[in-house]
C-alpha cells in the first residue's frame, strides 16, 4: 500500500506541521489523555515532554 508523500503517521510531525501551517492548537485530532495527543502537542510546541524545563543558572 503506497502512502502519499504528504501523509505522516507520526503525531509529533503532525503537530509540528499543524503549527507551521498556522492551525490552532485545538485542531489536534487525537482524544484527550491519549499518548498520540501528548505526542502531537510535543510536536506543536516544539518541546520534548520528557525533558525537564531549563532551570536558571545560579552563580555563587
Amino acid at each position: 500500500m503506497a502512502t502519499s508523500r504528504h501523509t505522516n503517521p507520526d503525531p509529533i510531525a503532525q503537530g509540528a506541521q499543524a503549527r507551521i501551517h498556522g492551525r490552532p492548537k485545538d485542531a489536534c485530532p487525537y482524544p484527550r489523555n491519549s499518548e498520540e495527543r501528548a505526542s502531537w502537542m510535543e510536536g506543536y510546541d516544539g518541546v520534548e515532554r520528557d525533558r525537564a524545563p531549563h532551570q536558571p543558572l545560579v552563580l555563587g
